[in-house]
């Protein structure tokens, strides 16, 4: 079975109601706080709460990923027989088969 990926384009909103509702919250609970460090914006986040219940769950994630890295040709060319870009927007819309395309 193929599939069709489209993401939306980077800074574009998606409108998660979810979202929407708890992180203006978020974003009153830092009103006013000094983010001097990533604990504090931690200790911060987790207290928020909305009328109805939502909470937040967060973590420091403290691993260091390098930048700049590139794939292999090996890992490109099985990339390519599995995933096919579109022609306009091919960075945001593919086609996925798992059973490969023919060269």
């Amino acid at each position: 079975m193929r599939l069709r990926i489209a993401h939306y384009p980077p800074y574009t909103s998606k409108w998660n109601p979810i979202e929407h509702r708890l992180f203006s919250q978020v974003e009153r609970a830092w009103s006013g706080v000094m983010l001097d460090c990533p604990q504090t914006a931690l200790r911060t986040v987790e207290q928020t709460r909305t009328q109805t219940g939502l909470s937040v769950t967060a973590r420091i994630l403290d691993a260091t990923y390098e930048i700049g890295r590139t794939c292999s040709d090996t890992f490109r060319d099985v990339k390519d027989r599995f995933i096919r870009h579109d022609c306009v927007n091919g960075q945001w819309n593919y086609l996925v088969d798992p059973n490969g395309f023919a060269c």
